[in-house]
Formats: C-alpha cells, sequence, structure tokens
C-alpha cells in the first residue's frame, strides 16, 4: 500500500472540490483531489447551456467553460490530482483510504473536505406503480446521453417534475427535434429557477402542468404511455383526474440527494432534512477536522455558489490543519423556524470570531416575508420585505455582536407581512 501525506485531502474533484483546494492551496497547505472519474470538473462536463459564472466571474458561461477555469488554475499549482481513484473509506483520524489501477493508497490528512456532490432521486424513491420497460430515466442521464455520448434518449418525452435539470432537458430535447409533451410537477408551483421556466419552457411554448404526477407506467418491453392524475392539497390523487398520455420516454427531474454514503461511514451526523452533514458555521462536522461543502452538504440551485461555499471550507480546514486549531466545545444551536425548511451551519460556535452565512431554503413560495432571527423572545436580526421562493436558497449573516450575551437557541423564520 502506497502512504500519502497532505495538510488537506479533498474527495471530489468537481466544482466544490476545484473550489476549496485552490483556497487551501493559497492558505500555504500542501493540498490532493481525489477524483473518481477521469477528468475534473464533474457534473459541469455535461451542462453545455450557458448560465453559469454570473455571480462569480461576472459574466455568463456554460458548464464546461466554467469549469475549465478553475482546472487551469489548478493546473498552474503543485495541488496532486487521483483521477480514476475510488476513496473506500475515511477513518475519525482523518486517515483516507482510496484505489485505483496502481493500488491500494493510505491518505494521512491534516484535514479532509467533502465535496462528493450528489445523485438524482429514481423512480424507486417515489414508487410510481407499474411496468418497468426501457425509456425511463432520470434528467440528468438523458443529458449525459445527449450531450456527451450523442445519443438520442426517445421521440416523444414527458418529464415528470419541475427541477432546473428537467427544465433544461425539455429545451435541449426540443432544440434536438424530439418532441417534448409536456413537464408535470406534483407542487402547486415550479421548482426550477425562475429564468429556466421563462427561457427553457415558455419560449418553447412547453406546458407546464401543476399539482399534478405520474400514477402509473404503461409498455413493456419499451414504454408506451404514462397515466397523469391531478393532486389535492393532501398531495393525493384525485380519483376521476386519470388521463393517458403517450409517450416512449419518461424522465424524472424529482429531486437531488447529497453523496454521503462515505460521510455516514466515517461516522458523520446527518442532517435528516437534507441529507448532508451537520456542520457549524466554518463546515467543520461532527467529526474534528472533517468539513464538507457544495451539493453533498445541501443542494444548491446556482455553482457559483457552490464554489464560495467550497473556498469558506478550503479556508478553514487549512486554518485547521496548519494551526492544530482545537474545536470549540460551546456553540448555540441554530434551527429552521416558521415556513423555513432547514438551515446551514445547524450550530454556531461561542465565541463567534467573524460574522457566520447561515444559508435556508422556505418550505414553500411567499410574496411579501421577511427573514427574523430569534433568541428566546429576543429579535436579533430581522431583514427587508420581499417574495421568497422555495427554489432560491437564501442566507443571512450573523455578527460577533448580535451573540453576546447570548445562552438561548436561535431559530431563523420566514414571517409573512399582513
Amino acid at each position: 500500500m502506497r502512504k500519502l501525506q497532505y495538510d488537506i485531502v479533498i474527495i471530489g474533484g468537481g466544482p466544490g472540490g476545484l473550489g476549496a483546494a485552490l483556497k487551501a492551496k493559497e492558505k500555504g497547505a500542501t493540498v490532493a483531489i481525489i477524483e473518481r472519474n477521469n477528468e475534473l470538473g464533474g457534473i459541469l462536463n455535461q451542462c453545455i447551456h450557458s448560465g453559469f459564472g454570473l455571480k462569480y466571474f461576472k459574466e455568463e458561461l456554460t458548464g464546461p467553460e466554467y469549469a475549465e477555469l478553475f482546472i487551469e488554475k489548478v493546473s498552474e499549482t503543485d495541488i496532486d490530482v487521483y483521477l480514476n481513484t475510488m476513496v473506500i473509506d475515511i477513518g475519525a483520524d482523518r486517515k483516507v483510504t482510496a484505489m485505483n489501477e496502481a493500488g491500494m493508497l493510505d491518505f494521512t490528512a491534516g484535514a479532509v473536505v467533502l465535496a462528493m456532490g450528489c445523485r438524482e432521486r429514481t423512480r424507486g424513491a417515489i414508487k410510481i406503480p407499474g411496468s418497468r420497460p426501457a425509456g425511463v430515466l432520470t434528467a440528468g442521464l438523458a443529458q449525459r446521453y445527449v450531450n456527451i455520448e450523442n445519443l438520442k434518449p426517445g421521440n416523444q418525452v414527458v418529464i415528470l417534475g419541475s427541477g432546473d435539470i428537467g427544465l433544461i432537458m425539455a429545451r435541449r430535447l426540443t432544440l434536438e427535434g424530439i418532441k417534448v409533451i409536456g413537464v408535470y410537477e406534483l407542487m402547486p408551483y415550479a421548482n426550477g429557477l425562475y429564468r429556466n421556466i421563462k427561457n427553457c419552457l415558455d419560449d418553447f411554448d412547453i406546458p407546464l402542468h401543476l399539482s399534478t404526477t405520474v400514477s402509473n407506467i404503461i409498455g413493456y418491453p419499451r414504454l408506451e404511455a404514462i397515466e397523469v392524475s391531478k393532486v389535492n392539497e393532501k398531495m393525493e390523487i384525485i380519483e376521476g383526474s386519470q388521463e393517458i398520455i403517450p409517450c416512449d420516454t419518461l424522465l424524472l427531474s424529482i429531486g437531488l440527494i447529497p453523496e454521503n454514503e462515505l460521510s455516514k461511514k466515517s461516522g458523520v451526523e446527518l442532517n435528516p432534512k437534507t441529507n448532508g452533514p451537520l456542520v457549524n458555521e466554518t463546515l467543520e462536522t461532527n467529526i474534528s477536522g472533517i468539513f464538507a461543502c457544495g451539493n453533498v452538504l445541501h443542494v444548491h440551485d446556482l455553482v457559483d455558489l457552490v464554489t464560495l461555499e467550497a473556498e469558506r471550507a478550503g479556508e478553514y480546514a487549512a486554518q485547521f490543519a496548519l494551526t492544530n486549531k482545537v474545536k470549540s466545545r460551546d456553540y448555540i444551536s441554530l434551527s429552521p423556524g416558521e415556513n423555513v425548511a432547514y438551515t446551514v451551519p445547524d450550530k454556531i460556535s461561542l465565541p463567534l470570531k467573524k460574522s457566520a452565512l447561515v444559508n435556508f431554503r422556505v418550505r414553500s413560495p411567499l410574496d411579501a416575508a421577511r427573514i427574523v432571527v430569534i433568541s428566546g423572545k429576543k429579535i436579533i436580526y430581522e431583514g427587508k420585505t420581499k417574495d421568497f421562493k422555495p427554489s432560491v436558497m437564501e442566507n443571512v449573516k450573523i455578527k460577533p455582536e448580535q451573540l453576546a450575551g447570548l445562552s438561548r437557541p436561535l431559530t431563523v423564520s420566514v414571517m409573512e407581512v399582513k
């Protein structure tokens, strides 16, 4: 077994891993990136549409262009990159065991950054009844077929779920001459970004059917049709609303799940609401010296935000590895309140050295509401009135002086203005 030692070992070479690696290197750490694929860039390599980089670079880029800017920066450093390398285990002592064609690799790290990204939810996750034919696949897989493999997934396509990947694939397939019959969404509102609804559906006259789901899959060995049904406010199928839609392909755009099998194996505690690690304001997990960022922590709507979060993780990981910083034992807990689905982080170290960025999402759309952060009965922050959507990640900064003298947990709420 080959033994290797680095200040920082980063698991994953997508946008999160690249951002964390460059920032850790900038802070003076020795860095290794372990990537299971044969190239860096992660999912960005198949995202050939534009819309990336507007926040980070102040210009519009495609996914491969965005990735290449970071890959070039990595190539200009002495960051070691291990491609085609699969991580098998991460120990609580920050020892990482991996394997590639050269054999077993044993990494000793001052700190580890988890940046494994996420995966798509499949048919099994939502238990759609019916036959099991060819032609039922996730939107991301269809994206790879079309953009990377130059394969045609079908001729008559229905998309279940209005997540951004599904919306983008509705446009992509239409441009390839494939008929997209419609997009069906269980919720009474669209889950994708507004710009994708406008640019991908409205501009191509692709109908969006809300409060509707796929209730049966028909055909074998190839998909022949689907049954769709309306649902009520309790998400129950409304009897008599069923409709048969002939098609040969069903794409599922029904959400993403952080890729946390390795995290669980190493003893990292997960948040049941995000399926990502529980972290403090430095993005450190419950395991000392193991940090997490990007979609393995919680699903982001913009890759630019993944990069910004990853840079914070890389900086804090480098600080931990290079200074042997002792983990704070005093925390104030942070939890979601009214209309808030989750918060990242779930706790803030005391005393707080610098402002803590808290990310969260609302549970449902709100037209006029404001962020309110409360400790007990004391309001420590109140934002401006604005609209909120579940598809858009929100954030609030908690300043050190706002926590002075506080001991009761913090609650982040989004209160409707009446």
